[in-house]
């Protein structure tokens, strides 16, 4: 990397001598000595923030002076200074879903530049990138000992397109590393191995320099890594893309509210059930495009491994990110995984030098704050539809028949029979119970609990309901090597808990096909069916076709619900089936201690697990190391591929950019509720052959079997455009009571949302999304942006937005607004017939304007309202300007 070292801060950097080296740093007290302001109550979070501030500062072309004392008016003010900044992450971390559009923007970046006359090696990451291969695994094979061969074969034979421009794109690219597929969740990876807590590189005259570790991700749970005092969060690829050819991150500087824990987690209890309830209170609270730094005495009580968890749910809760500094914890864990014990000294040296570290006299200042008593923690699930939805266990049973009568509008108690099976099927059968997903899957607490339990119910001869499909898709392979060395494995296996893969399986949808005769019993009845997964995301129409109520749980709470497989049974009190003595078992009857699961981790959680199984972690296996490619400086791309094609944005594009316009006489292309996440405007699961996108691969004589996911083809736009706002579950409301991507077209008659955007953009007619609260919540995921895009989508107005999907909208050339003074859709009377028109975006714009929309109505009359223009910073107004971000920086690069 490069340092860029202004007058002003060159006298804030000092040398510090740790595990055996000397390293130059930057020094926040040095910087209250020079008068730059006083910064020592400032949260670790936002430090980190500010050291990268004094690193880059360059005399006010892209970091000055005055941002550095932004910092020290931040808190004099109390915790509030929203001042645009330019901050550079140090690295970037993708997974594959993410990951292979990114890199095809790359691709296409290269192909772009030259046509603009420049150099094709300009195109290169500047910073370190690595592609965990981690989304591509799916559940066909379970509950026997074959599933996790089988599964890696079938994604193989799935995937090997993606895998070839993958492998291509780490030969091609510089500071580019993909981690093969079946070695873990990327989450994991980076909390594991990839991540250090401080980073070192040199700087451009070969000194080494020491500096908080941070990144982006294009995974929404980037956040994860928190919990190791890594400051990092999820962006969309076009962002992230942006971030990697070295363009800053564009930014306010956040508030940060800190939360504090006191007290001790009770007996029984898990890290799931204390995040369900930290998600519940954050959402509550609001902390939309805050950081969340978690502080007080309850720290000293909860290890690294829970702290991941509840870091991983920051996007579930809303925030950008949920921060724990450096402790002696901080320290334990990185010697545990393996980390150089050099490094481990440097990390304690560097924090407590420059005021990163948590000691007992950690008080800083917060914008607003919240206590949470772990003590007072029970177990708990989350659902039916959001992470916020939080249950006390207690409460599921009952609040499961309300859901039935209110949300879902369905019967109690229909059964219908199973061709073949000696069951039936009603609403409530849980049919999916998968541990899965980066939440928990890398914390031995909860593995090694959920071992236990199918140890105890093993024992006393309770097996999962033959209708669950049971799954495990460890985070690492550390997870299995520790549960081998626990025995435990057999006992997983032996209830159904085979090992599956290592990826993110169900919670990313690609929980595969239930039983054929189960999917047709649920269809024939009009079911409510189930799911159980210790993941982040429960979202409508994202873990299975089939299933339409999904609870968010602990592993060993997953166990416990494939053993009872019916969410109408309640577990605190009613068995969970019939033990081999003809004795009913109950719960409490095989639910470890705390102890017996403390002493079990102390036992086979080791730093040798670690250091043996990421000793090789680049090179994979035999199938990996078997894909080959031709090295070239562009990629050749194939003409009759349906995974990766060179996608539309950058042709015809001129040197120049152009201007913002005013839109006039738009169509409404969806009018939506509030909550719409990222898996409704752009889901990753499976889909149909009558859908547009099944049309397309069926022309072009791909079987159904092999349609694979829509998350496997984000590098074919037009699988994508055509899978835009086409969720199975999305509601537009401008359709009486219609399920699925549909609206009215041209013609006024009901089609899809692709082939009425079709019809609108042949016509000219510029089109608009309409939108509720949290509109875009979820995944980080860029396709959501990138659909609307190319669906002629010029702009979505939502009563409020969350963090990363607006800023992706903003990078591909969507304006986003908000309605103001309490008015939205339905205030405005907006039934989707209505033809709106937009002013005030030509000329001048300031970022946050209040600009004029006018409604036509179909009958003829006219209103005019103010929205906020929701581009923020003066840096955004230049992206549209530009057409997108990555217009931008292809034009500077090629201007350069």
């Amino acid at each position: 990397m490069t340092v860029i070292t202004g007058t002003d801060t060159a006298k804030t950097r000092r040398t510090l001598s740790a595990g055996g080296a000397s390293v130059d740093y930057y020094s926040i007290p040095a910087a209250e000595a020079a008068g730059l302001g006083s910064f020592a109550r400032l949260p670790a979070s936002l430090k980190v923030v500010l050291e990268n501030m004094l690193r880059f500062e360059d005399g006010g072309r892209t970091v000055s002076v005055d941002d550095i004392k932004a910092f020290a008016e931040w808190g004099a003010q109390g915790g509030k200074n929203p001042r645009e900044i330019a901050y550079r992450p140090a690295r970037v971390l993708m997974q594959d879903f993410t990951g292979v559009p990114a890199v095809v923007d790359l691709a296409a970046m290269r192909d772009g530049i030259k046509a603009l006359g420049g150099d094709a090696q300009k195109i290169n990451p500047l910073n370190p990138v690595d592609l965990v291969i981690d989304h591509s695994v799916m559940i066909d094979e379970f509950g026997n000992p074959r599933a996790f061969q089988k599964n890696v074969d079938l994604e193989y034979e799935r995937n090997m397109e993606r895998y070839v421009f993958l492998k291509w794109g780490q030969e091609a690219f510089q500071n580019f590393r993909v981690v093969p597929p079946g070695t873990g969740i990327c989450h994991q990876v980076n909390l594991e191995y990839l991540a250090q807590t401080v980073w070192t590189d040199k700087d451009q005259n070969g000194k080494m320099i020491a500096y908080p570790d941070t990144l982006v991700g294009t995974d929404s749970h980037t956040t994860m890594v928190n919990g190791l005092a890594v400051l990092g969060w999820g962006v969309g690829g076009i962002e992230a893309e942006a971030a990697m050819l070295g363009q800053p991150v564009s930014m306010l500087i956040p508030e940060v509210v800190g939360f504090k824990l006191t007290g001790q987690m009770m007996e029984g209890t898990t890290a799931t059930d204390l995040v369900l309830k930290v998600v519940q209170m954050l959402r509550k609270h609001g902390v939309v495009n805050k950081f969340v730094e978690f502080y007080g005495e309850g720290l000293d009580n909860l290890p690294l491994a829970d702290r991941a968890t509840i870091a991983n749910m920051a996007p579930e809760y809303g925030a950008t990110c949920g921060f724990f500094p450096i402790d002696g914890e901080t320290l334990r864990y990185l010697r545990q995984t393996g980390r150089d014990e050099a490094r481990i000294a440097l990390v304690e040296a560097y924090a407590k030098e420059n005021g990163f570290w948590r000691g007992a006299d950690y008080a800083p200042i917060y914008t607003s704050t919240l206590e949470l008593d772990m003590s007072t923690i029970v177990p708990a699930i989350s659902g039916p539809k959001r992470p916020q939805d939080y249950l006390a266990l207690t409460d599921a049973k009952s609040s499961f028949a309300k859901e039935m009568e209110a949300s879902f509008k369905r019967p109690m108690g229909k059964e219908v029979a199973v061709k073949g099976e000696d069951y039936t099927m009603s609403s409530g059968k849980v049919v999916i119970a998968s541990i899965t997903s980066c939440t928990n899957t890398s914390n031995p607490y909860v593995l090694i609990g959920a071992g236990l339990v199918a140890r105890k119910a093993r024992a006393l001869g309770l097996n999962r309901k033959p209708w669950v499909k049971t799954s495990l898709a460890p985070g690492s392979q550390v997870v299995s090597e520790y549960l081998e060395a626990a025995g435990l494995q057999e006992d997983l296996d032996a209830v159904g808990f085979n090992l599956v893969g290592y990826g993110c399986t169900t919670c990313i949808g690609n929980s595969g096909p239930l039983q054929p005769e189960i999917s047709a019993a649920i269809a024939e009845g009009d079911l409510v069916a189930a799911a159980v997964l210790s993941g982040n995301r429960n979202f409508e129409g994202r873990i299975s076709p089939d299933v339409r109520a999904n609870y968010l749980a602990s592993p060993p709470l997953v166990v416990a619900y494939a053993l009872a497989g019916d969410m109408n049974i309640d577990l605190t009190s009613e068995p969970l089936g019939t033990g081999k003595d003809g004795q009913p078992v109950y719960l409490k009857d095989i639910w470890p201690t705390n102890k017996e699961i403390a002493d079990l981790v102390h036992a086979t959680v080791t730093r040798a697990a670690f250091l043996k199984k990421y000793a090789d972690v680049f090179k994979g296996d035999a199938k990996w190391q078997g894909v080959k490619v031709t090295e070239s400086e562009t990629y050749d791309w194939p003409a009759t591929s349906t995974y990766i094609q060179n996608p539309p944005y950058f042709r015809g594009m001129g040197k120049e950019k152009g201007a913002i316009s005013d839109i006039q006489g738009a169509r409404i292309l969806a009018l939506l509720g509030d909550m719409i996440t990222t898996d409704h405007i752009s889901p990753a699961g499976s889909f149909k052959a009558t859908t547009p996108a099944g049309q397309y691969l069926t022309e072009r004589q791909v079987a159904q079997k092999d349609f694979n996911s829509y998350g496997s083809r984000r590098g074919n736009h037009e699988v994508m455009m055509r899978g835009t706002f086409a969720n199975i579950r999305i509601k537009n409301e401008m359709l009486d009571g219609v399920e699925g991507g549909y609206t009215l077209g041209p013609d006024g008659a009901q089609t899809s949302i692709y082939d009425a955007s079709m019809a609108y953009q042949e016509a000219g007619v510029p089109l608009i999304v309409i939108g509720g609260i949290e509109y875009g919540a979820g995944s980080s995921r860029d396709w959501a942006a990138k659909g609307t895009n190319l669906l002629g989508v010029k702009a979505v107005i939502a009563e409020s937005f969350e963090r990363i999907h607006r800023s992706n909208l903003v990078g591909m050339g969507v304006i986003p607004f908000e309605f103001t003074n309490g008015e939205n859709r339905k205030s405005l009377g907006l039934k989707g017939d209505e033809t709106l028109s937009i002013g005030g975006l030509a000329g001048e714009l300031k970022p946050l304007s209040l600009v004029p929309l006018t409604i036509r109505y179909a009958d003829g009359k006219e209103r005019t309202v103010p929205i906020k223009c929701r581009i923020d910073t003066e840096v955004e107004i230049e992206y549209v300007e530009h057409g997108g971000v990555l217009h931008y920086v292809l034009r500077d690069l090629a201007r350069a």
